[in-house]
């Protein structure tokens, strides 16, 4: 097997042109990656990541990704891996959803959100592993799923379905890769001060939630510093596994994070 430190410090971040995606492509440049950034409709914030990226002495690219046009737009990694000469670490973070219950949603919301958050890193997924292996020097693939790849929330089927696909798909890959020095992980946040979750340039430390154990949302950074360890090479016996990253909110069952409007479970 390839030795664990030997792959190529290129990473590859989907969805990079803002929230866990920005705050991890700048983590893995800090930690000595040069990085690929994508983005689906925001140009500018890729831009801006980029110089952010570039600001640490790291190179950068930016591409456009658009998971909704498969399977052609998976030839990004390849684009990436040629304008690089490599690829050691993909980071599978691009992603959408909906709010909708099972009954209600139609076939084309449905197909959307398994395409962009199943499909798309099954594929990108495929690709890196594919360069990885060709040049036998191991790598890292990290899913960014989230807590409802463990746990069932109303209201959120399509996406429940996707993340819950994307972390068994995890752990299949796991076993088919580690002979190759591939280590492959997810990682699960809760909610995240993000422009998804409606917390844009928000402080978490200034919202209150809770039902959550430690009494508020994450902050993206909180997420790239766990997808950052994975990507090192000190994780090189860390595979298979998913990396809940949500202040406690499972502990409180599914719907009892976001849903508790006091603070009167803690006094049992």
């Amino acid at each position: 097997m390839p030795k664990r430190d030997n792959y190529d410090r290129i990473a590859v971040v989907t969805g990079s042109d803002s929230g866990i995606g920005e705050a991890t492509a700048i983590a893995l440049a800090k930690a000595g990656f040069d990085v690929g950034v994508t983005f689906r409709s925001d140009d500018k914030g890729a831009q801006e990541v980029a110089a952010k990226v570039r600001a640490t002495g790291r190179r950068c690219e930016v591409r456009h990704l658009d998971l909704s046009r498969l399977p052609a737009a998976a030839d990004v990694i390849d684009d990436f891996a040629a304008a690089f000469g490599g690829l050691g670490v993909l980071v599978n973070c691009a992603g959408t959803g909906i709010s909708t219950p099972v009954i209600d949603t139609g076939y084309d919301e449905w197909r959307e959100v398994l395409t962009v958050d199943l499909d798309g890193p099954f594929l990108c997924a495929q690709r890196a592993a594919r360069h990885m292996r060709s040049r036998g020097n191991g790598g890292r693939i990290i899913n960014i799923t989230s807590v409802h790849e463990h746990a069932p929330r109303v209201g959120s089927g399509a996406y429940c379905a996707a993340k819950g696909g994307l972390g068994l798909l995890t752990k299949v890959m796991a076993q088919e890769l580690a002979a190759d020095g591939i280590t492959v992980n997810a990682v699960a946040p809760g909610e995240i001060a993000t422009p998804m979750t409606g917390n844009e340039d928000a402080d978490p430390f200034t919202i209150d939630r809770p039902g959550v154990p430690l009494g508020r949302p994450g902050d993206a950074n909180e997420v790239a510093a766990v997808v950052a360890m994975l990507a090192g090479p000190d994780a090189g016996y860390v595979t298979g596994a998913s990396w809940v990253v949500d202040g406690g909110m499972l502990l409180m069952g599914p719907q009892a994070g976001s849903h508790l409007t006091s603070d009167e479970w803690r006094n049992g």
